[in-house]
């Protein structure tokens, strides 16, 4: 599904305006998210990437969809400084499913007929997984599409913010398994980083993840995360040689913990 000649004006859906001070580097240069990305990502990946995507275009593949790419915290702060109690919106997609199962992710999905945007279908998928209440939240600026195999998904993330989300949790078990709002500092946390090849490919393919008690966030969220994190200069030195298997990686997880202060 396309969104080619829908009526939604994207820029019209958007309000830069709205993001508080610690955001600005994000809301400023959304373009500098996808070329951090870009060079976290192994050129082996980057090939294999585009040759995808080449691919998907001829046979008629590709897939518009959008996530939400949601951060909560308050309202007065520092131009680019972290608050401490900045979180991001993240769900485990539910093991049954037939693309990414198990896989950490922004909420979102594929356009339907109905939408008429990547804003719309970021908020419509957001609501239907988590809950969330979309007018709570200020969508600020869309990033660079990316895309993103096998699914066939041409990705479009947007950024958005709000001072209080409010209660979100899992709307259905068969799509979700969990939802959560992470402390952006657990992402920070050095600790908490490693790097996670599948066991299909070596381990020159791997990319930035992050171990966190309930969850293992890798692939296209944890290089997006870790772009951001780039960007808005929020990232302090970390371990790259922590280099794992993903199902080594998954034996790491605290399934028993929780997103407390020793995520931080």
């Amino acid at each position: 599904m396309s969104w080619d000649g829908r009526p939604e004006d994207t820029a019209a859906a958007l309000n830069p305006d709205a993001a508080p001070a610690w955001l600005a580097p994000l809301v400023d240069r959304p373009d500098a998210v996808r070329n951090a990305y870009r060079r976290r990502v192994p050129a082996k990946v980057l090939a294999a990437l585009s040759a995808a995507n080449s691919t998907a275009a001829v046979t008629g593949r590709r897939r518009d969809a959008a996530v939400l790419v949601l951060f909560s915290g308050p309202r007065d702060g520092a131009r680019g400084e972290l608050p401490d109690d900045a979180d991001l919106l993240v769900t485990v997609r539910a093991s049954t499913l037939r693309h990414h199962a198990g896989q950490a992710a922004f909420p979102g999905g594929a356009a339907d007929p109905e939408d008429h945007g990547p804003v719309h279908t970021a908020l419509r998928e957001a609501t239907e997984e988590t809950g969330i209440d979309a007018t709570r939240l200020q969508p600020l600026v869309t990033l660079e599409k990316m895309f993103i195999p096998p699914s066939g998904f041409h990705v479009v993330p947007v950024l958005a913010y709000s001072p209080d989300p409010g209660p979100v949790g899992v709307v259905d078990a068969g799509e979700t398994a969990l939802v959560a709002r992470v402390p952006v500092r657990a992402f920070v946390n050095p600790e908490n980083r490693i790097m996670v090849y599948r066991k299909e490919n070596s381990r020159q393919t791997a990319g930035p993840a992050f171990l966190l008690n309930e969850m293992l966030v890798w692939g296209f969220t944890g290089q997006v995360i870790s772009a951001m994190l780039d960007v808005a200069g929020w990232v302090t030195d970390w371990d790259t040689d922590a280099v794992y298997e993903l199902d080594e990686a998954m034996q790491l997880l605290d399934l028993d913990g929780s997103y407390g202060e020793a995520q931080r």
